[in-house]
């Protein structure tokens, strides 16, 4: 019995097979400190950061003017009045804010509705176009 059992240890040795209970080196309370996460997460402050709206404060009219309109007004795509050109300005200041802001809101001509600023609120786009009539006048 005992010849086999070195047999079979001298077996595991040659395959590289060895049957150790090896442990990390440290007591046990100091394996239990490394195992601890790093860090944790408080649900609560996640949900309350998540349900916090962002505070967003709105575009000014030159700021409106700048990211959105300029890429047609200043060069004058698709037929779009020219900022700050007078002559053709005038008759649209004519027509009044009113039409004005229609025809922001819901396009016209090759004008997309709001300017392509579909996150653009209604104050901001009135502030856009009022920029854009002062610059006119």
């Amino acid at each position: 019995m005992r010849r086999l059992l070195l047999s079979v240890s001298g077996l595991a040795v040659l395959l590289g097979v060895v049957a150790v209970n090896a442990l990390p080196p440290g007591t046990e309370r100091e394996i239990s400190q490394r195992l601890q996460p790093v860090g944790s997460v408080n649900r609560a402050a996640v949900a309350e950061t998540a349900a916090a709206p962002a505070v967003v404060e709105p575009l000014s009219g030159d700021q409106v003017y700048d990211q959105y309109c300029s890429v047609c007004h200043a060069a004058g795509v698709g037929g779009a009045p020219l900022f700050a050109d007078t002559g053709v300005w005038a008759p649209r200041i004519a027509k009044g804010m009113d039409v004005l802001m229609d025809s922001t809101i819901n396009g016209i001509g090759a004008m997309p509705a709001k300017g392509t600023c579909m996150s653009c609120s209604d104050d901001e786009l009135s502030a856009a176009v009022t920029y854009m009539v002062d610059a006119a006048q």
